[in-house]
């Protein structure tokens, strides 16, 4: 099967990165999202890939506008698979509305279309039933910036065809991203089950009050040399994604140890989500662990 076309459908962070890297891999992308707010945010947000590509020398202003011709933006889910050959579903973290966006897409795409969801945790085996053609259903997971995190974990459900996930597989090496295969079902796939462990330790360290979030991720970045610490990169995510990701694990568990902490549930209750709404665990646009000396109190 040769794909000319791939659908998004939900146009929020990781939505718009999966759409703008396709396109600058010469694919039609059509984004779709419910809110005609998030498709002028992503169209913006698409703009500053292409300028910061441009700047450092990765593609030209013309490859830029090529990229952009190439992307559509639109509210009407119909209108936004037609003539898809891949639709990747990237929406909110919550198993009730991936169902009824995998309802719909079974409803209006060709039994052969390939239907894959972007979920960070939750199993496609979850999803699958809401479709009469689970066999071309399956996970297909990406990282943030996948340009330069290139990497993806594919994920089989109960049905998928190993035709399936071949189209996956091809897609993936031709947006010049590398799919590692989950060799079986597992919430949170190969990453996020070791990542889950370190920032749920990260979040209890502080919610007992062992230590303060800023010295957790200290200890993290001078040992790992990293630019941010688990802190850090929970305010990237978004912390009402970490806590949405958290009751996955706690649904399935039932383990009152899995429900995410107090610390989180606070942050989120007042509106601080993470650099999506300006301050989080830090305060953005120029959080304090981006400041010289920081990170040794200097």
């Amino acid at each position: 099967m040769v794909i000319s076309k791939v659908c998004v459908v939900g146009s929020g962070f990781l939505g718009t990165q999966i759409g703008v890297l396709s396109a600058r891999s010469g694919y039609t992308v059509s984004m779709q999202d419910v809110s005609s707010d998030a498709l002028s945010g992503s169209e913006k947000a698409v703009d500053g890939y292409i300028q910061e590509w441009i700047a450092a020398g990765d593609i030209t202003e013309p490859d830029g506008d090529d990229i952009k011709q190439r992307m559509s933006y639109t509210v009407d889910l119909t209108e936004a698979v037609q003539g898809a050959g891949m639709v990747i579903e990237a929406v909110v973290e919550r198993l009730d509305v991936k169902r009824e966006v995998f309802k719909k897409l079974d409803v209006l795409c060709d039994p052969g279309v390939v239907l894959a969801t972007n979920s960070s945790s939750i199993k496609v085996s979850l999803i699958e039933g809401a479709t009469r053609h689970p066999e071309r259903v399956l996970n297909m997971h990406f990282y943030g910036q996948p340009w330069r995190r290139r990497i993806l974990e594919l994920m089989r459900g109960t049905k998928t065809t190993d035709e399936a996930l071949e189209v996956a597989k091809v897609f993936s090496y031709s947006i010049g991203v590398k799919p590692l295969i989950v060799l079986k079902e597992s919430t949170g796939f190969i990453f996020n089950r070791v990542w889950r462990a370190i920032k749920k330790e990260s979040l209890t360290v502080v919610d007992e009050g062992v230590a303060s979030f800023e010295d957790v991720d200290r200890a993290w970045m001078s040992l790992y040399d990293t630019d941010m610490g688990p802190f850090g990169l929970m305010d990237r995510v978004g912390l009402d994604v970490v806590r949405d990701i958290e009751m996955v694990y706690y649904r399935e568990s039932g383990d009152p140890k899995d429900k995410p902490p107090r610390i989180l549930l606070n942050r989120i209750s007042r509106g601080e989500l993470g650099v999506k709404t300006g301050k989080g665990f830090y305060t953005y646009p120029n959080p304090e662990y981006t400041v010289p000396g920081w990170l040794y109190g200097e």
